[in-house]
């Protein structure tokens, strides 16, 4: 027997329970990890609420770092002993333990502590493949990268400044605004009081940039539309202030022949090859120090639902774990 976070029912904060639950012994292929930190990120958020669909009662969570505890017959890349981290499925990384897929597993180097493992692996693959595989950002491109303060923000803004690129970044408030300039913006919008597409084009000179990176949804699609120049590109990576709603196409060939993705990171993160040359990545730029990770705000695991709040109240900047 183990303990995690479970869900019977969506909706708030309220309907996540401590709950004892059995762990069965790694079968083919998979592992048992005993996690050290949990990474909460709105995916979860999505799934507790059921705006992505779970079957019922359910775990939440899909990134964590941990040991290995035992590993299951035909297991030959991973040993006892092993630190490992997730962020690609299955659900249910909010445990003490779990068993998983040894392929969906990342062996963690020496360098990487586990509590940065659990802060970076989702929110970093997801950097990785939005500036180096939905389309490679270069030097002298000028992109808009909105909640820039965020946990993805924070790490694509310093990633793209080192890539060459000017960053251009949204945020909620001065106290974030600061933040995102201290991890790689050029130029910060403040959008609560600032019109976000106005300082674009004075930003660019009226050219507009050639990707808006937008995780928000519903209250920036359409002005990020309008941030793009001519066949810009926008990637709608997320939607923390509710779905899209559906749209005319003929508006982006008005606009100028834009481009417009939904990606998400299970696709670029399909096989085990391209989850750890994606993982060698993001391991590297942190290595290096060209992408810092802030120290995150840290939850019991029992605790979990009082993360959630925090989130949802926008009182967190960065990243956000559970200690198992």
């Amino acid at each position: 027997m183990t303990e995690a976070i479970r869900i019977h029912n969506t909706g708030g904060p309220e309907v996540m329970s401590w709950e004892a639950v059995s762990l069965a012994a790694p079968g083919p292929g998979e592992a048992l990890v005993r996690h050290r930190y949990v990474g909460v990120n709105f995916i979860d958020i999505y799934h507790r609420r059921g705006v992505y669909k779970l079957p019922l009662p359910s775990g939440l969570g899909s990134e964590a770092a941990g040991v290995v505890e035992a590993v299951g017959p035909g297991v030959s890349e991973l040993r006892v002993g092993d630190r490992v981290a997730c962020a690609t499925g299955p659900v249910g990384a909010y445990a003490e333990a779990r068993v998983l897929p040894a392929e969906r597993l990342v062996r963690l180097p020496d360098d990487i502590d586990d509590r940065t493992a659990a802060c970076i692996m989702l929110k970093g693959l997801t950097a990785q493949y939005l500036l180096l595989q939905t389309t490679r950002v270069e030097a002298g491109d000028t992109i808009v990268v909105h909640a820039a303060a965020g946990g993805v923000g924070q790490i694509a803004c310093q990633w793209a400044k080192h890539l060459g690129a000017t960053v251009v970044g949204t945020v909620g408030s001065d106290e974030k605004a600061a933040l995102a300039r201290a991890n790689g913006c050029d130029h910060v919008i403040v959008y609560t009081r600032e019109d976000i597409v106005e300082c674009v084009r004075q930003i660019t000179g009226g050219h507009g940039v050639r990707v808006v990176y937008d995780g928000v949804g519903k209250d920036t699609f359409a002005g990020s539309l309008d941030c793009l120049q001519p066949r810009g590109l926008l990637v709608a990576f997320g939607q923390s202030s509710g779905l899209v709603p559906p749209f005319d196409i003929t508006a982006l060939g008005v606009k100028g022949s834009l481009y417009l993705t939904r990606p998400t990171l299970s696709t670029y993160a399909a096989t085990p090859e391209a989850l750890r040359r994606m993982a060698g990545d993001l391991f590297r730029v942190v290595r290096s120090g060209a992408v810092r990770i802030q120290t995150p705000l840290q939850f019991p695991l029992r605790e979990a639902a009082a993360a959630h709040a925090a989130i949802e109240a926008r009182r967190t900047t960065g990243s956000v774990v559970l200690v198992a």
